[in-house]
């Protein structure tokens, strides 16, 4: 297939191409470089720099599929800023939608999240829990899902949205490289690695240790369900599906890990919550692998192991 995936030079991005070209796809990527690295443009794909509100600029009948991954995506900025995910987020995607129909292209995978359930109310989400997003970047997203659903119903198009819950790990040199960096495990890393401290938000959750709980899944596997939604979409549907390992792990949880896979303590700061962040998010992954035959292999070591890595660590102790 000739496949656009947007937001390809980005972290997951990356990785999603890696895999299409892997599996012999025509590739080519749009990102503006806002937030993604040049270099992860990897060899074999086209390159298109510039914003996804020009794929009309790129978009023809010659194209199979848009894999949807560019997005502002920081919590704390999209309760601080919320206009900047309205426009950078929903009007920039309406613009791609309109290319995607204008072109004829059939099938549209879209990088949607977890953050569109907000506070759950059971302990582990399927695709039937309500959606109630508490801040604006989940807010967007959600809105997203909806625009896919009304496109599907009203002109045909083949589309899927993936709830990512919460990425880590890398593929060879292609990891989390995010300014500013907001994640968990690449932070936590970085103090492992002797440059600076790790930050802790919130210490009062309604958890077993006071920490927030996440499902943490291996970018390689969550890639993986891109290739195979793509194949699987059918014309006329909007089908969602989380995806996640169905285990949650607290924030001390994953302190203790990374010293563990390290072999290196690690100094970490304890600061109030952040606002917007649930207490606990966990998938179900039963529908992805049903339908999709997605099932993630690479556990919470495996993840903290290869990024450790791909900073040119060891990922063992006793260095």
């Amino acid at each position: 297939m000739k496949v656009l995936v947007t937001g390809g030079a980005g972290y997951i991005g990356s990785v999603v191409t890696q895999q299409l070209l892997d599996a012999n796809h025509d590739v080519v990527v749009v990102d503006s470089l806002a937030t993604g690295h040049r270099e992860n443009v990897l060899a074999g794909a086209s390159w298109h720099h510039g914003d996804i509100s020009d794929a009309g600029e790129i978009l023809d009948s010659s194209f199979d599929a848009v894999v949807h991954l560019a997005a502002k995506s920081l919590v704390g900025e999209s309760v601080a800023h919320p206009e900047r995910y309205w426009h950078g987020n929903i009007v920039a995607t309406l613009k791609l939608i309109d290319a995607v129909r204008a072109a004829g292209v059939p099938r549209f995978v879209f990088s949607s999240t977890a953050a569109v359930y907000g506070n759950p109310v059971s302990e582990t989400i399927t695709e039937e829990h309500p959606t109630a997003p508490i801040n604006p970047y989940g807010a967007s997203k959600l809105a997203i899902d909806h625009m896919l659903a009304g496109e599907a119903a009203a002109h045909g198009l083949a589309a899927v949205s993936l709830r990512y819950f919460n990425v880590g790990g890398a593929s060879g040199h292609l990891r989390e490289r995010h300014d500013p960096e907001t994640h968990l495990i690449p932070n936590l890393l970085t103090a492992a690695a002797g440059q600076g401290e790790a930050k802790l938000f919130g210490t009062d959750y309604p958890t077993h240790d006071g920490t927030a709980v996440r499902d943490y899944i291996h970018v390689v596997d969550l890639a993986e369900a891109h290739l195979l939604a793509m194949d699987w979409v059918q014309p006329g549907t909007h089908e969602v599906f989380n995806l996640g390992t169905s285990v949650g792990s607290s924030v001390r949880e994953v302190i203790d890990a990374v010293k563990r896979v390290t072999g290196r303590d690690l100094p970490v700061r304890e600061e109030p919550r952040r606002p917007g962040d649930p207490a606990v998010l966990v998938a179900s992954g039963k529908k992805a692998k049903q339908v999709l035959g997605w099932t993630p292999h690479r556990d919470l070591d495996t993840i903290i192991g290869d990024a450790w890595e791909a900073l040119g660590r060891p990922s063992g102790p006793g260095e």
